[in-house]
């Protein structure tokens, strides 16, 4: 059965951020749009919010434990910042309001019944909506370079766990998704960054010749070193987050971050003034971008196709 909906508390109220990136520098959170926002919707931290924000020196396997630490703290709602935070929290607790931002298949991990109602206490924006978007990287993949066949994919197996504790098995769809635009498809598996240079040998060893970063927590921290390696060894690198295409990759296709943030603010807002997250449907992002990177193209002596051009958000020279 859904919880009840609470009702509002006077004064302040609390909200638990469980993210596994590190918190900004003040400098740089000032530019951030997040507080803007909240400010916006009628949320001033400090007067009548409180932001707890747990900290740990390995924040990716402390999500459990800090998790558990704002469940102790008894806040009024968590924001959970990807889908490890949101699997996390929705371990921790049934009863406390989950907003999540970024998690790829929140059905299928377990987080809500349907996107139409969650039935749960967990709501939020997914980050992918179904195998349409995986495909949608390598159909670009496959326009930009018509003649490569062989791909390596990076993928973080810690994204795709259940609340229940297994793992929701997303290899097989981007398999299926590959296979079908005619790719010799190969994954690898990242856990840690002290994994990277293993995998990234295992990629070059394979004989691929393009390389799909699918953006989780993991690969966006490595985001620089992984644009570099594909630069030095004249491989092609593509990625599901716009980042990555600023650090260097060929291209990106997928969600765009800010504005998908700012969507789970509208949640955070609903929630704290007491509405029940059972009913409120999650949202699929509201725009998808193509960024493409000139540069790192014109590196490996690729020519983007005007098609291709024509259809990106943004162009980095």
């Amino acid at each position: 059965m859904a919880p009840l909906a609470r009702a509002q508390k006077p004064g302040k109220r609390v909200l638990g951020v469980l993210n596994p990136h590190p918190k900004p520098m003040p400098e740089q959170e000032a530019r951030m749009p997040y507080n803007a926002r909240f400010k916006q919707l009628g949320w001033i931290v400090g007067e009548n919010l409180v932001i707890e924000r747990p900290e740990h020196p390995d924040r990716e396997a402390a999500l459990p434990a800090m998790a558990e630490e704002l469940v102790r703290k008894r806040v009024d709602a968590i924001l959970a910042i990807g889908p490890e935070a949101a699997v996390a929290a929705a371990r921790a607790t049934t009863k406390i309001p989950i907003v999540f931002w970024g998690a790829p298949y929140p059905v299928e991990q377990g987080l809500i019944e349907s996107f139409a109602r969650p039935d749960r206490n967990v709501t939020g924006v997914a980050f992918f909506t179904g195998p349409e978007i995986t495909a949608k990287v390598l159909e670009i993949l496959r326009e930009v370079a018509p003649g490569i066949s062989r791909v390596a994919a990076m993928v973080t197996p810690s994204a795709s766990s259940t609340v229940q504790g297994g793992k929701f098995d997303v290899l097989a769809q981007l398999g299926d998704a590959a296979r079908g635009l005619g790719f010799d498809f190969r994954v690898h598996l990242i856990t840690k960054a002290e994994d990277l240079e293993g995998l990234l040998a295992a990629i070059l060893d394979s004989g691929a010749r393009a390389m799909v970063a699918y953006g989780t927590t993991t690969t966006f921290r490595l985001r620089h070193r992984i644009a570099e390696f594909a630069s030095r060894k004249r491989l092609l690198c593509a990625s599901t987050q716009a980042a990555f295409a600023q650090a260097g990759a060929v291209f990106s296709y997928g969600a765009n971050t800010i504005r998908t943030v700012l969507q789970s603010l509208e949640y955070v807002d609903k929630v704290l003034r007491g509405a029940d997250p059972a009913e409120l449907a999650v949202e699929r992002p509201a725009n998808y971008e193509l960024v493409v990177n000139l540069g790192a193209a014109k590196k490996l002596e690729l020519a983007i196709p005007q098609a291709v051009l024509l259809r990106a958000d943004r162009v980095i020279e």
